[in-house]
């Protein structure tokens, strides 16, 4: 009997330190909200799924978001077949690094255009910020 290989997708989820994208990564693959801040280097994660009506592998990967790890973006460009860019909603600077995110993915992968997905995160926190606002006024 042969055995049947599911198909396995790369995803790399990008972005500035501290915007959420460990959050993000654990909530999609254990439906869990992590609520304290613990900076990434680097962790992978894997999930079985279904995409376009077919069982798949769904490879993670997690990375830094802080400068000094920023040699190791190329190396994960490169194999990635998917992008998440992620950048925090109260935070106008990290939504400027996704552009540079952006173009180097482009850069590395050598093509005009290439499956990436932009995630604005952290809407909570604007939500709170408003309520904040509504009740001191």
């Amino acid at each position: 009997m042969a055995s049947k290989f599911l198909r396995e997708y790369k995803l790399v989820v990008v972005g500035g330190g501290g915007v959420g994208k460990s959050c993000l990564t654990i909530q999609l693959i254990q439906s869990h909200f992590v609520d304290e801040y613990d900076p990434t280097i680097e962790d992978s994660y894997r999930k079985q799924c279904v995409i376009d009506e077919e069982v798949a592998l769904l490879d993670v990967l997690d990375t830094a978001g802080q400068e000094e790890y920023s040699a190791m973006r190329e190396q994960y460009m490169r194999t990635g077949e998917g992008f998440l860019l992620v950048y925090s909603i109260t935070s106008r600077q990290s939504f400027e690094e996704i552009m540079t995110f952006q173009q180097q993915i482009l850069r590395v992968k050598d093509k005009d255009y290439f499956p990436i997905i932009v995630v604005g995160n952290k809407c909570w926190k604007a939500r709170d910020k408003f309520q904040d606002k509504r009740v001191n006024n």
